[in-house]
C-alpha cells in the first residue's frame, strides 16, 4: 500500500522497505550477532566446517530451509542473510518473525552453533560454498507482463553482487520461485561479471506454510536440477547428497535445469486446479442440494483422484498459487500457446469469482444489506497455523462488507494489528477493529463470518456467543469447519460453502 511501511513477510533479502537502500546495506558489518557466539567464537568456529552454506533472503522459505538443514547436517555451517536488520535480529531473538510449528525449538537448538543470522552479506558469500537465492520473484506491477509476469530484478541482483564479491568457484542454488528459463540468465549474469566458475542449481521448494518444518523433515521428494555436464552433474550430487543425510535416496529427485523449474510451477498450478475445481462444485451443490464434502469423499476416495486439495472454500490465497500461476499463462503466451495459457487463468477466474460469490452470499441473506451492521470475522490468515495474510481471501470479503457499509470486528490468533491494517489500507477505527479474543469480536454482531480454518473455531462456545449477538444471528462458514447443525439448534441462521441451505432467508 503506498506511503506504508510493508510489516516483515515474504522471502526476505529485498525486504520491500529496504530496497531503495539496497546499495548502502551491501559490505556493512553485522550488527546483529546470535546469541551466545561472539565473533571472536565465530572466527575459531570457521575451520571446524565441512561446507559452508549462505542463504541470501531469510523470510519463509530461506529460514526454515536453512534451519533444518543445519539441524540435520552439524557439520555444515549454514549463514542466512538478509538486508533487514529488523528481519535479522528478529531471528536472533525469541520473536521470530515468521510463526510455524516446531521452527523455534529448532532455531534455538542449532543457532550460534552451526546455524547464524546475519547482515553482513559480502562475508557470508566469500566464505560460502554453496549460495541459495531466496529472493522476493513478484509478479510485474507495470511493464511488459504486468499482472502475470514473475519480477525479476531483485534475483537479478543478487547475482551481480555475488559476482562482484565471490572469490572463488561458487554453487548457486535457484530457492525462489523462478521462470522456465531463468537459470540461464543467472548463468549469464555471473559468467559476465565474475572470472570464477559458478555451477547454477534449480532446488525448488514444495512447502506449505503451517507445515513447513515437518515438510523439510519428512518431504514427499527433494528435487535438485542443473547442468548435465560433468561440472554440473558433479554440483547436482553436492547438493543431493547434503539432502540425502535424512531423505531417503529414493526421495532425492535429480534432473535437468529446466524440469525442475518447470515442476514448481507445474505442482503449484494443479493444486490450486483442485481447488478450483472442488469450489466450482460447491457452486453447484448449493443449487442442487448436493453435499460438497459427501463429493469431495466420494471422489476423493477413488485412487486415481485422491482426497488432498478437495476442500472447499471460500478460495485459496498465499504467497504462491496466483503467483505461478500468472506466471505459468504468461510463459504460455510468450511462447504462442494461448489454449493453454487460457487453461490455467482460468483456475484464477474460478478463485476470484469464489471469494465474490461468498461476500455477494453474506449481503444476500443478510436481508440484502449489511450497512451500520457489525460483522465479526474469526481468521484473517489464508490458512491456519501461520500468521502470513498474502492473497488471503480475508482482504477480498473484508474490503467487500467496508464498501457495503459493514463494521467489522477481527480476530485472528496469529495475524497482528500492524499486518490487517497494512492489507485493508489503514481503514478507520469506527470501521475496522482486531481484537485478541473470539468472544469479545463476536459480542453485539450481527453475523459471523469464518474466513480461516484455526482448530479453536471448532471448539468455542456458540450458545455463549448467540446470547451476545444481535438477533438473527447468522454465521458463515466460509471452511466448512464448524458443526453446523449444533449451530442450528443454537438458533444460528448457517450458510456454508456447498451445502444446501434449509434456513435460508435471502432476498432475490
Amino acid at each position: 500500500k503506498k506511503g506504508q511501511a510493508a510489516p516483515l513477510r515474504g522471502n526476505g533479502w529485498y525486504s520491500w522497505a529496504e530496497v531503495p537502500r539496497a546499495a548502502e546495506h551491501f559490505g556493512r558489518a553485522d550488527r546483529s550477532l546470535a546469541p551466545g557466539a561472539s565473533p571472536r567464537r565465530r572466527a575459531a568456529m570457521s575451520t571446524e566446517f565441512t561446507c559452508r552454506i549462505c542463504c541470501l533472503g531469510a523470510g519463509y522459505v530461506g529460514g526454515p530451509t536453512m534451519t533444518v538443514i543445519a539441524k540435520m547436517c552439524p557439520d555444515i555451517k549454514v549463514t542466512v542473510c538478509d538486508l533487514s536488520e529488523r528481519r535479522i535480529a528478529a531471528w536472533n531473538s525469541k520473536s521470530l518473525p515468521i510463526y510455524e510449528p516446531g521452527l523455534q525449538e529448532i532455531v534455538e537448538g542449532a543457532r550460534g552453533k552451526n546455524l547464524f543470522f546475519s547482515t553482513d552479506i559480502d562475508a557470508a558469500v566469500r566464505e560460502a560454498d554453496i549460495i541459495f537465492v531466496s529472493v522476493n520473484t513478484p509478479t510485474k506491477k507495470s511493464g511488459i507482463g504486468a499482472g502475470q509476469a514473475a519480477d525479476l530484478q531483485y534475483w537479478e541482483l543478487a547475482g551481480r553482487h555475488i559476482a562482484s564479491i565471490a572469490e572463488g568457484p561458487k554453487i548457486i542454488v535457484e530457492k525462489s520461485t523462478v521462470p522456465v528459463k531463468t537459470a540461464a540468465a543467472m548463468a549469464r549474469v555471473l559468467e559476465s561479471n565474475s572470472k570464477f566458475a559458478f555451477e547454477v542449481l534449480s532446488n525448488p521448494e514444495f512447502l506449505a506454510e503451517g507445515t513447513a518444518v515437518e515438510d523439510l523433515l519428512r518431504p514427499d521428494r527433494v528435487l535438485v536440477g542443473g547442468e548435465q555436464t560433468p561440472a554440473g552433474l558433479a554440483a547436482i550430487d553436492k547438493l543431493a547428497n547434503i539432502y540425502r543425510r535424512w531423505v531417503p535416496t529414493e526421495k532425492v529427485l535429480t534432473t535437468n535445469l529446466w524440469s525442475a523449474e518447470l515442476s514448481k510451477l507445474t505442482a503449484n498450478a494443479f493444486l490450486a486446479q483442485r481447488i478450483s475445481s472442488i469450489n466450482s462444485i460447491s457452486a453447484l451443490c448449493e443449487n442442487t442440494g448436493a453435499d460438497v464434502d459427501e463429493v469431495a469423499h466420494a471422489i476423493g476416495v477413488d485412487s486415481r483422484i485422491g482426497p488432498k486439495f478437495l476442500r472447499a472454500s471460500v478460495g485459496f490465497g498465499g504467497s504462491c498459487f496466483q503467483k505461478d500461476i500468472l506466471n505459468l499463462v504468461y510463459l504460455c503466451r510468450s511462447f504462442g500457446l494461448p489454449e493453454v495459457a487460457n487453461y490455467w487463468e482460468a483456475v484464477i477466474t474460478m478463485n476470484n469469482w469464489q471469494k465474490q460469490r461468498f461476500a455477494e452470499k453474506m449481503v444476500s441473506a443478510m436481508f440484502n444489506t449489511v450497512s451500520g451492521k457489525k460483522i465479526a470475522v474469526l481468521g484473517f490468515a489464508f490458512k491456519k497455523d501461520t500468521g502470513d495474510t498474502r492473497e488471503t481471501p480475508a482482504i477480498h470479503v473484508c474490503e467487500q462488507m467496508i464498501k457495503e457499509g459493514a463494521a467489522l470486528s477481527i480476530y485472528d490468533p496469529k495475524v497482528t494489528v500492524e499486518q490487517m491494517n497494512y492489507d485493508l489500507g489503514s481503514p478507520s477505527p469506527d470501521k475496522v477493529c482486531m481484537e485478541q479474543d473470539a468472544y469479545v469480536a463476536c459480542a453485539g454482531a450481527h453475523a459471523i463470518a469464518v474466513l480461516t480454518e484455526w482448530d479453536e473455531f471448532k471448539t468455542l462456545d456458540y450458545s455463549r456467543i448467540y446470547t451476545s449477538m444481535v438477533k438473527p444471528c447468522f454465521v458463515f462458514d466460509g471452511r466448512n469447519i464448524l458443526d453446523h447443525a449444533k449451530l442450528r439448534q443454537i438458533g444460528f441462521q448457517v450458510f456454508a460453502i456447498g451445502k444446501s441451505f434449509s434456513n435460508e432467508t435471502v432476498l432475490d
